[in-house]
């Protein structure tokens, strides 16, 4: 094995590290330079993703790729990295929407400061995804924290303040309980190792591993988020920057799930399972409770984040089934949304970039004015409200009929958020798409550049629309071994 198959998942990782210590060297009047060495920084993580893709063996369901070294050794904490069919998409969606995030990022201010904390940011994504011991998996963790306390703190809206310290303090706060249930883990398991795959197979007490559980759900259901812990979302959202709520919907809130499936699924497993219908209630009620909120916001943006916590609502739903088929539609779905509502977010800053308002009620006509736009933004809208041909629609259906089986009310339920999943959207399309421009919006369509990092995202969600296998046969392999450990079929 070559040196860079040997060490490919460290490379991944660390490049954008390396790109911000470049960037802290370059001058600050240098800005095109800071912008080129992020974009390049960006594309070699994505090219890395992608070759990784290719040298994967989708016929192997455990961790390859594997790296491990030792780092605390007096707690047996290792530096302990690997990817299955599980993590490989979300590193994927990862790199992408991050190397898009830059040519979105082009005309910010504070040029220096902001690629540096991007690349930074990308650091911490893409670890949580690879880490397999819980210390390095936390430090990933948390490292996410303070990048985007100040992407959102600095260039952001009016109140962004206030919607930074309310996420800093709702994720800050879900760390805590986080930490506190690894280290219950730790002392109870009698092991004395922080490595998750030997964790997985320790023999905890029932009473501890319950507990364990509900620390890591106060955790990941911030992040996710799940009602009731979601009200940062709306305000982050709303007051972030463009580039940053792409990467808040389309990684951030994967974190939390991936944490249930790969933690609460695969370590705590019991403890999970004693929780798994509240988990399905919670999932079904964020599909609800969003799409209803969705569907009365007047704020363009806050209606898509609205729309965000009612489809994570639905992987929570397919993880609870703990069936081949929801887990393997929940998987997908996160795959998807990332690509799907990031695209959603790109699209209403192209819109705001024109007319400087994100309120419903005063855009109209860019059916007329701006035609590329209005079609990509019918088109993105298609595909979150499962238009078969698009990927939404495969991930939904995934989902659902995993679920069926086992929740069949709550699964009744939830497709009634689809009906009001599309209604939102299709009467969205039609307020902002027809009617006559104000005079005083600056209205042209999209331009080279903006379309240059639309287009792969767009041609994605079509070809996984049409082709999903691309990542079904990736994830399957690792997801039936997954629920053949949980005893399920």
């Amino acid at each position: 094995m070559s040196f860079i198959n040997a060490h490919i998942l460290t490379l991944i990782t660390f490049i954008p590290l390396v790109g911000t210590a470049i960037i802290i060297a370059t001058p600050k009047n240098k800005e095109l330079a800071i912008k080129v060495i992020a974009l390049i920084a960006t594309g070699l993580v994505l090219l890395g993703s992608v070759y990784l893709f290719f040298i994967f063996d989708f016929s192997e369901p455990g961790f390859q790729f594997s790296e491990k070294y030792k780092w605390i050794e007096a707690i047996d904490a290792n530096y302990f990295m690997a990817v299955d069919g599980i993590s490989l998409p979300l590193i994927i969606v990862t790199a992408l929407l991050t190397f898009v995030c830059i040519p979105v990022s082009w005309n910010y201010e504070r040029v220096k400061e902001y690629f540096g904390l991007l690349l930074f940011l990308e650091v911490g994504m893409i670890g949580v995804f690879m880490a397999l011991d819980f210390i390095l998996f936390y430090v990933f963790w948390e490292l996410v924290l303070i990048p985007m306390y100040f992407l959102i703190g600095i260039w952001g809206g009016p109140r962004k303040e206030y919607a930074a310290i309310k996420f800093f303090l709702f994720t800050l706060a879900g760390g805590i309980f986080m930490l506190a249930a690894i280290l219950a883990i730790f002392f109870y398991s009698g092991m004395h190792t922080f490595d998750m795959l030997k964790l997985a197979d320790a023999n905890l007490p029932i009473a501890v591993e319950k507990l364990a559980f509900l620390g890591f759900f106060l955790a990941f259901g911030v992040k996710v988020p799940i009602i009731p812990f979601h009200t940062w979302l709306p305000d982050a959202h709303v007051e972030a920057p463009t580039a940053i709520s792409v990467l808040l919907a389309g990684v951030l809130l994967k974190m939390g799930t991936y944490g249930f499936l790969r933690v609460g699924l695969q370590v705590v497993t019991d403890g999970m399972r004693a929780f798994i219908l509240l988990v399905a209630i919670i999932g079904v009620i964020s599909i609800i409770y969003g799409a209803l909120n969705a569907m009365v916001q007047k704020d363009l943006k806050k209606m898509v984040a609205y729309s965000s916590i009612s489809h994570m609502g639905f992987v929570m739903l397919g993880i609870a089934s703990m069936s081949v088929i929801g887990l393997t539609g929940a998987v997908l779905y996160m795959f998807n949304h990332g690509m799907i509502t990031g695209m959603l977010f790109i699209t209403v800053g192209l819109i705001y970039d024109r007319t400087h308002t994100r309120m419903i009620e005063d855009i109209k006509g860019i059916y007329i004015s701006v035609p590329i736009i209005a079609g990509i933004w019918t088109f993105i809208s298609f595909a979150s409200l499962g238009l078969p041909t698009l990927s939404g629609f495969v991930s939904e259906f995934y989902v659902l009929s995993g679920s069926f089986p086992v929740y069949r009310v709550l699964s009744s339920i939830a497709a009634v958020g689809l009906i009001i999943t599309a209604g939102f959207f299709i009467w969205t399309i039609r307020r902002i798409s027809f009617g006559t421009t104000d005079e005083k919006f600056k209205m042209f369509d999209a331009t080279p550049r903006e379309i240059f990092y639309v287009a792969p995202l767009l041609i994605l969600i079509l070809i996984m629309g049409i082709y999903p296998a691309m990542m079904l046969d990736i994830i399957n392999p690792t997801v039936i071994q997954v629920v053949a450990t949980l005893g399920g079929a």
